[in-house]
């Protein structure tokens, strides 16, 4: 599912007001990250992480790996943060804008 750049204008607002729950370090992206991250995006749909300084990657290689990894889609990367979204058909959290067609 691709969101819209409407969409992710809502999610990048809503994720102002999240606390970053997500941390990677120098152990990189490991199982262990990619499993809380899963278990976060279900319980909540919207993640937000950091990339600290000891990793050895970018905060856009973070991203696109664990969005790769949990089949998520990429709100934003500013800095050493990042913003995840994955719906959850079962129990919806966020409701999007819906996309107008003209």
């Amino acid at each position: 599912m691709a969101i819209s750049s409407k969409q992710r204008a809502q999610l990048r607002g809503l994720a102002m007001s999240e606390d970053t729950i997500v941390q990677v370090g120098k152990g990189g992206i490991t199982e262990n990250v990619i499993a809380s991250v899963n278990a976060a995006l279900k319980a909540r749909e919207l993640v937000k992480g950091r990339v600290l300084e000891t990793c050895e990657y970018s905060p856009r290689e973070v991203l696109d790996a664990l969005c790769e990894a949990c089949e998520a889609e990429p709100v934003q990367v500013i800095g050493t943060k990042f913003v995840i979204f994955k719906r959850n058909h079962a129990d919806p959290k966020i409701e999007l804008v819906k996309n107008k067609k003209k």
